[in-house]
């Protein structure tokens, strides 16, 4: 598998494989032609680092629909989207939930988008496979579709559920601080307000939309960035015009995609061959996941100079103000404790991560958090 280090080679040509055989290897950065379930059967077991699926929401339109001037709704009316009962619907959704479990590796997670009329069915399925769920992330259209008829809500989100393959599994990826660098420097939450696919990158064909449900690419970059590192192997059972395999080669991952209609595998291999990625840079697609990195005790600032004992620390935003001691420790008033369990009592609070709530004056007169002296140690001793 390709690894962070070799992430740089280029990409090669995409494929749309017809006729899939598991002692073919891992079809990676290629399109798999058929039916979801019975080619993803056919993958090696334990193989791919996350999916994410868009499965067929199971819309049940009644009747077709009409704008106020008139003009039709391009809805979504395929075949794929056709079932003639929830049961059915349940029947099927078990089936893919099973063989995705069988090929997502033990650290891997699994991301499945929906809307009300499928989500919460897809939701319990997965509780019963064993799945366990990380989050449910609400998808804020920013510019949704108005609701033509006008009898309910304006039906203006859609549904992430992110889950780890069971409750005791220990290691996944989680780019906390990717996120939240993204973010602006605060924590990502999990509403994410992101226009709809418009304008330039949604695919026509003859001036009509290819594809009912193409996602915009901003959502899969939010999923990809948090979730995988480059070299890392995605997988979409339910490809469609490719919006998987297009972020996921412009953020240097492998990427697989099944497809049962030809002609939207054939757009998605168009689509994907004409991007072409930067060149693997790791200081530039890569970033220090900081639960892996070197531990740095804070006693250690101190020893190497980076700290002074009597030096003061200020809390957050507060005028609270803590002492600095010569084993590490901090002293406010009566209160002695570590970086952490201080912080905890003067916030009142059952724990505190030290490391992002202390600060230090530098040498101009400015706040600084005291990870940038931890990540400093890092680059000059550690690294070194």
């Amino acid at each position: 598998m390709l690894t962070s280090s070799s992430a740089g080679t280029n990409p090669g040509s995409i494929k749309v494989i017809h006729n899939y055989d598991r002692s073919d290897g891992l079809p990676l950065d290629q399109i798999l032609i058929g039916e979801c379930r019975e080619t993803l059967d056919k993958l090696p077991e334990k193989s791919v680092d996350l999916i994410f699926a868009d499965p067929p929401y199971n819309l049940q339109l009644q009747q077709e629909l009409y704008r106020p001037n008139m003009t039709k709704v391009n809805a979504v009316e395929d075949d794929w989207d056709q079932f003639d009962s929830f049961a059915e619907y349940d029947r099927f959704t078990r089936d893919w939930l099973i063989a995705c479990r069988r090929v997502l590796k033990d650290n891997g997670t699994l991301w499945v988008i929906g809307t009300y009329h499928n989500i919460y069915r897809v939701g319990a399925i997965m509780m019963d496979l064993g799945f366990w769920m990380l989050n449910d992330i609400c998808w804020i259209k920013s510019n949704p579709l108005p609701h033509f008829k006008g009898v309910r809500f304006n039906n203006a989100h859609e549904t992430l559920l992110w889950v780890k393959k069971s409750k005791d599994q220990k290691k996944y990826t989680f780019n906390y601080h990717a996120m939240k660098s993204l973010n602006g420097d605060k924590q990502m939450r999990s509403d994410w307000v992101l226009p709809i696919c418009t304008g330039a990158e949604r695919l026509k064909v003859d001036g009509h939309k290819a594809h009912p449900t193409q996602k915009p690419e901003s959502l899969l970059f939010r999923v990809l960035l948090s979730s995988t590192n480059p070299g890392d192997v995605v997988l979409d059972p339910f490809f469609g015009s490719g919006t998987t395999g297009a972020v996921a080669r412009k953020l240097h991952r492998h990427w697989i995609g099944i497809e049962q209609d030809p002609e939207y595998a054939e757009l998605a291999q168009q689509r994907i061959e004409n991007i072409h990625p930067q060149m693997f840079d790791e200081e530039v697609f890569s970033f220090v996941n900081k639960r892996e990195a070197q531990r740095v005790p804070f006693n250690t600032l101190i020893e190497r100079g980076y700290i002074q004992p009597g030096e003061l620390l200020y809390f957050g935003s507060s005028n609270i103000t803590a002492k600095v001691t010569v084993d590490g420790s901090l002293i406010a008033g009566e209160l002695r404790g570590s970086i952490h369990s201080l912080g905890a009592k003067v916030a009142g609070l059952p724990a505190c991560n030290g490391w992002e709530n202390w600060y230090y004056r530098d040498d101009n007169g400015n706040f600084v958090v005291i990870d940038t002296l931890r990540e400093r140690f890092r680059k000059e001793v550690i690294a070194s």
